[in-house]
């Protein structure tokens, strides 16, 4: 079995579709989905449920928390970490399996935009390289649930770049992949503050994470930005 891992925060305008789009891709293979909620002000929930996932409250905010607590009631063999605004490819199923099969017990799958946007393709494009700087979690990810567990799962002392600082941890354990085929990505965040403007923001983002700067100044600079757009309201996590 597959657990797919979904964390969320007022996530009411994508999480239906994702479940929708889950559900048809799936069909009757092994899957469970865990949606982890950490306190929706709107109906993320609610639909949710109404789409048959199975709904775990968080106490705290936080992206690592919130996936380390879907992972701790999962059932699957494989956990399946997943954003929400982020739809799989058909093939998902049939490239977790191979990957495993093969010998890899983590990977993720390269990226692409819902949005045509020259510049958005070459940044995609970057996904594809096995360097450590272009794991994002928007491309999603999967893992031996045992061995999530042996490593200590993701670091909630993380508000950002979370999902590269466990890739790193993973390949000095095991085997990881970067799957062929795309996850498609909303774009959202880049119409709303624009495509040079929020890349810039995400660069130095990375660049004072590996230079050793506090979470606190970190998040304190993105969320300065965000202030600055109507997306601030809604998005809590990078």
């Amino acid at each position: 079995m597959i657990s797919v891992i979904i964390p969320t925060y007022n996530e009411e305008p994508a999480i239906g579709s994702l479940l929708q789009h889950l559900r048809k891709i799936m069909k009757d293979r092994l899957m469970e989905v865990i949606v982890v909620d950490s306190g929706s002000e709107d109906a993320t929930v609610t639909e949710a449920k109404r789409n048959g996932a199975r709904v775990v409250h968080s106490t705290q905010k936080g992206r690592a928390l919130q996936m380390n607590e879907g992972a701790k009631v999962a059932k699957g063999r494989v956990l399946y970490f997943l954003h929400a605004d982020t739809f799989p490819p058909e093939t998902v199923y049939a490239d977790i399996c191979t990957s495993i099969q093969a010998g890899y017990k983590a990977g993720c799958f390269q990226l692409a935009f819902d949005w045509d946007h020259s510049l958005l393709k070459a940044f995609a494009w970057c996904t594809r390289l096995d360097w450590d700087v272009f794991r994002f979690g928007d491309q999603s990810l999967f893992i031996e649930a045992s061995l999530f567990k042996n490593i200590g799962g993701f670091d909630t002392t993380l508000t950002v770049m979370e999902d590269q600082e466990v890739v790193r941890r993973i390949k000095k354990r095991a085997s990881f992949t970067v799957c062929q085929n795309k996850v498609i990505t909303s774009a959202r965040k880049y119409k709303m503050m624009g495509v040079l403007r929020l890349q810039l923001i995400f660069t130095v983002i990375v660049a004072l994470y590996y230079a050793g700067v506090s979470q606190s100044v970190i998040v304190h600079f993105y969320w300065s930005q965000l202030k600055q757009f109507s997306c601030y309201d809604t998005v809590k996590e990078v």
